[in-house]
């Protein structure tokens, strides 16, 4: 971890170099990217530490620079890496240890994912206030193995995992910036490896314990950053549809989650 933050902050110039807010961008949601200022751009492939990212949407790319109208430090993973794609979940979460370690306070994790209440249509926008992790559950925890005491405690609680002011933060920025009252909704989620789609008897049993949204690994980036079913339908589900949908969504996020960013910094 040491070495790659030393090899990020050296290429950084100073008013970079202590980012307090990094962002997680999912499948389609790179587009994020574009609203930041002052860039400083690697490509994972040269990040000591860091593996590739090989999704379709996943550009790969770190990008630091100024977001919103504050013009606050931040951090972008403009592409993330998925348990599918056969790496580690020691390797998954590295960057999240090493944005710690370049001083980041909160993380904003965002992707694609599918709903299993009907509350939710194509394009909502789901504020995460609880997950459940099947990958945990079946003994698959990123933090299993030695514990480095200087990201926290051996055994860290996660119920509070997603903060409630940040929640209402969210809230507030969709409603400063008059998106539709229905446009964001809270949900628990939940996550498993990929890279196929559930079947129908997975998605029943899911809804059934109470999953809201269902996607493909983003919750493993949550256990070290914080220390009628009967007639339910499963449509026919691929990955370009899902980046369809992320694209056009794209503007309401990109000024969403700035809003955020900005009221993060007036706290």
């Amino acid at each position: 971890f040491t070495t790659t933050t030393n090899y990020l902050r050296v290429r950084l110039p100073l008013k970079l170099s202590e980012p307090k807010v990094a962002i997680i961008c999912g499948s389609g949601l790179g587009q994020l990217a574009d609203v930041i200022t002052d860039k400083v751009e690697f490509s994972y492939e040269d990040i000591p530490g860091f593996v590739s990212s090989t999704v379709q949407g996943h550009a790969g790319k770190l990008v630091f620079g100024l977001l919103g109208d504050k013009k606050t430090q931040i951090v972008c993973m403009v592409g993330r890496f998925h348990f599918f794609e056969g790496y580690t979940l020691n390797q998954i979460t590295f960057p999240i240890r090493v944005f710690k370690m370049l001083g980041v306070e909160v993380l904003i994790a965002t992707n694609a994912s599918g709903a299993l209440s009907r509350d939710f249509k194509a394009g909502t926008i789901g504020i995460i206030s609880d997950h459940i992790s099947l990958p945990c559950l079946v003994g698959n925890n990123p933090l299993c193995g030695p514990n480095v005491s200087a990201f926290g405690t051996r055994f860290p609680p996660m119920s509070d995992a997603y903060d409630y002011n940040l929640r209402v933060i969210a809230f507030k920025a969709a409603n400063s910036l008059k998106l539709p009252k229905e446009t964001l909704k809270e949900a628990i989620y939940t996550f498993y490896s990929g890279p196929s789609f559930e079947s129908r008897a997975e998605a029943r049993f899911l809804k059934s314990i109470g999953c809201d949204l269902i996607a493909i690994g983003k919750g493993k980036s949550a256990d070290p950053a914080e220390q009628n079913l009967d007639d339910i339908k499963v449509p026919q589900v691929n990955h370009e549809e899902v980046l369809q949908i992320g694209k056009e969504r794209s503007l309401d996020m990109q000024k969403l989650v700035g809003t955020i960013v900005d009221l993060i910094a007036s706290t």
